[in-house]
């Protein structure tokens, strides 16, 4: 019996420094999957307000809680394994898995948006461009539009043809441009007046291409720190079911 305890003893000490390694990298990760989040939506959100779909905005909420939630476990996976507290490490793997599910559901979504991103910029983007442009209530559209067209140097959504149906260009407020200023390669008061090849961007597949791969890089980013950091919790949840079963032998 006393040779039982004895191993029991030993094993519960290697699973608390283990379990105690892996709370420390845990909240490096949650802090890294946090990171990610604000990130995208606080320097990669200009162009969120020309997409449809609020699946790309949502992904990036979810990391950001799933992130801070993540650094609170950490914490408290440390205090529950050095006090060897069952409900503490109850609660400790309720909020893993609560994480993982946060997770994987952020990386599901990534992927299914992936695959739509196409069709939704087709049919959405030249919409948006035209009839949203310099419109009253839209500035953050029109500010989107001149960023993404001087960033990516491209102009319209397919080509520069299609600023030809904007309602700003028709109205007569244009001033006389064919397009927006920042198609223009050297931006000046009233440089999309003219739009000719040597002065303005005339890029193959317009701004729906450019954006699209944008978009869908940091969609890969967002769904693989997910699920990446989702399959390293099983890990944690493996050590937690552990240790908690050793500490009610020992109770025993």
């Amino acid at each position: 019996m006393g040779e039982f305890n004895e191993k029991a003893t030993c094993g519960t000490v290697c699973l608390k420094y283990l379990l105690f390694t892996y709370n420390c990298c845990f909240w490096l990760a949650g802090l890294a999957v946090m990171a990610v989040g604000i990130w995208t939506l606080a320097l990669k959100s200009d162009y969120i307000s020309l997409l449809a779909s609020g699946t790309y905005l949502a992904t990036a909420y979810i990391l950001v809680v799933a992130g801070a939630v993540v650094m609170v476990t950490g914490v408290l996976g440390c205090c529950a394994t050095f006090k060897e507290r069952r409900n503490l490490l109850r609660l400790y793997f309720i909020l893993l898995l609560i994480i993982f599910l946060l997770e994987i559901i952020a990386g599901v979504l990534a992927y299914a948006y992936y695959q739509q991103l196409n069709t939704e910029l087709k049919e959405n983007l030249k919409d948006t461009m035209t009839k949203r442009y310099h419109q009253p209530g839209h500035e953050g559209v029109t500010n989107a539009v001149d960023q993404l067209q001087q960033e990516f140097h491209c102009c319209g959504s397919n080509n520069s043809q299609d600023w030809r149906g904007s309602e700003w260009i028709r109205s007569g407020e244009a001033g006389g441009r064919v397009v927006p200023d920042s198609c223009c390669k050297t931006v000046v008061a009233g440089c999309g007046q003219r739009d000719h090849a040597s002065n303005i961007y005339k890029v193959e597949g317009g701004c729906i291409t450019k954006l699209e791969t944008f978009i869908q890089e940091h969609l890969r980013v967002i769904g693989a720190v997910g699920v990446g950091i989702a399959c390293v919790q099983v890990f944690g949840m493996i050590f937690t079911c552990c240790l908690y079963r050793s500490l009610k032998l020992e109770h025993y």
